[in-house]
């Protein structure tokens, strides 16, 4: 096994499980009444989110209600940020747990992983925009937490995979037209900034770790659909709002003993944030790249050559869509709006050994530090999209 790997898969785990735990449902039916996180977004007149209560409270076993559209998000900061924006008033504590066939899943769960500890596949909320109905979803499997390997009856590096069921379920069970996947992401471009968000209609596996035998490694999807750009430069306004949220540190020598601290360099201001759009601000259907463990740009990889950006699931949903249409069953458009969570990273900086590479102390502090700030911007351009279908 590939040591390197190895470890950015620990590290993919580490991160993509922060802040998580089994107390996020404390009452999934109490409506929070303050406007979450004070972000207060003037959206505009008849297009701003509403969320929507089901009464009675739906059970975990119940299936997802239809929508319109669907939007799958991962992690905690990037659940709390899509919260803030989508479902204003309603924490992702409040949103509803979601079980149904939870038992058939568990072979294909590993121990420790998120989804057991949570006891649920997801948690979601309704919410309407400009009419459309709409299902914001908060995945618990995940390609890099689930993974069981069956060595010498299937191959190590070809585990098990149960959010490609989920994400067939989500679709099947809510009948929605669209699907959206939206969270954090590292940057492949030198010229996306911090907080700009990539939206692609496209989406490839780059895997090399525990799906490397995969039958869809290196495989590519195509979601082949104009999205609406009526709103997006609304979103991008709206964006600008928190980009004080996205100041860069001052970058000083680790010790004082590289150079006499007699004065401290001004923190790098941020630049507006942008929506990058494919097929518009580079290649149509540049696709997003999803890995199987902790990977991100730099000025020497050069995987802006590949794709949009660096992530690790949404290439799953175009498996599933693909797989649908194969058995001639209906199969809705998709998108990928990621924010770039971390810029692309200096390449010259030291790399190996894995455990000792600042490339990638650096993404993660990007990761750690800006997550949710970045995030909400992907909500943004998520929401400008579909105010668009509006």
């Amino acid at each position: 096994m590939n040591e390197d790997l190895a470890f950015r898969k620990r590290l993919a785990r580490q991160l993509l499980s922060a802040g998580a735990g089994p107390g996020d449902h404390a009452d999934a039916s109490r409506e929070l009444t303050a406007a979450a996180a004070g972000l207060d977004i003037p959206f505009p007149p008849g297009l701003a989110p509403v969320p929507q209560a089901i009464d009675p409270a739906p059970a975990p076993e119940d299936p997802l209600p239809a929508a319109d559209v669907v939007v799958v998000t991962w992690t905690v900061d990037e659940t709390d940020a899509l919260a803030h924006v989508l479902t204003p008033g309603v924490s992702r504590d409040r949103w509803y747990p979601y079980a149904r066939g939870f038992e058939q899943y568990l072979p294909k769960i590993r121990k420790g992983a998120p989804a057991r500890s949570a006891g649920r596949l997801a948690s979601y909320r309704p919410v309407t925009i400009g009419g459309k109905r709409v299902l914001c979803v908060k995945s618990e499997l995940h390609l890099n937490q689930d993974g069981v390997q069956t060595p010498p009856v299937g191959s190590p590096h070809n585990a098990s995979l149960p959010v490609r069921d989920l994400f067939d379920q989500i679709i099947e069970e809510t009948g929605a037209g669209l699907v959206i996947t939206t969270g954090t992401a590292g940057a492949v471009f030198a010229e996306h900034d911090l907080g700009d968000v990539v939206v692609t209609r496209a989406a490839q596996f780059r895997v090399a770790q525990e799906f490397r035998d995969a039958p869809f490694a290196g495989a590519k999807y195509v979601s082949d659909w104009e999205v609406p750009s009526a709103q997006l430069d609304t979103a991008v306004g709206l964006m600008g709002r928190f980009k004080d949220q996205l100041v860069e540190p001052e970058f000083l020598p680790p010790t004082v003993n590289f150079a006499p601290l007699d004065h401290l360099p001004e923190p790098i201001r941020p630049n507006d944030p942008d929506i990058k759009l494919d097929g518009r601000d580079m290649p149509a259907f540049h696709p997003i790249l999803t890995t199987d463990y902790f990977e991100f740009g730099t000025s020497v990889n050069r995987l802006d050559r590949f794709g949009a950006a660096v992530e690790m699931g949404d290439a799953v949903l175009g498996l599933v869509v693909e797989d649908r249409k194969a058995a001639g069953k209906p199969a809705p458009d998709w998108l990928v709006v990621r924010n770039c969570s971390d810029p692309q990273i200096n390449g010259a900086l030291r790399d190996k050994p894995a455990k000792q590479s600042l490339q990638a102390t650096w993404a993660v502090y990007y990761y750690q530090g800006f997550g949710y700030w970045t995030s909400v911007n992907s909500a943004l351009a998520t929401w400008g999209v579909i105010a668009g279908l509006a």
